[in-house]
């Protein structure tokens, strides 16, 4: 799991991250990257309702794509809030491989 120091969930912070950020798409997740002041990296994932009714599965959507991050965040240190939302229900039965190649491929593509 990603450390809590990575991590932010503030509706204000994943609202401002949504609005002003450069958005890339991917399979079935769409990363959003923001710069911040904040002087770290920051991720948040978010996984909608309409992809997923069962809190159990939607949660464990989240722990995937978190585990995934944790192997390939990337080490600069640019400070930047990396937003995940998750587009379809189809991710919740991938392989974690495909998973984790996904989001380094997003994480590889940023440029802000």
């Amino acid at each position: 799991m990603l450390a809590g120091k990575y991590r932010f969930h503030s509706r204000g912070g994943v609202r401002y991250t949504l609005s002003k950020g450069k958005s890339f798409h991917a399979k079935a997740v769409t990363m959003v990257v923001s710069q911040n002041s904040r002087g770290g990296q920051r991720f948040a994932v978010v996984v909608s309702k309409k992809v997923l009714k069962s809190a159990v599965g939607r949660n464990r959507i989240r722990r995937r794509i978190y585990e995934a991050i944790r192997l390939n965040k990337p080490d600069n240190k640019v400070a930047n809030d990396y937003v995940f939302i998750i587009n379809s229900k189809e991710i919740a039965t991938c392989p974690f491989d495909e998973i984790a190649g996904t989001i380094n491929d997003l994480l590889g593509k940023t440029v802000v």
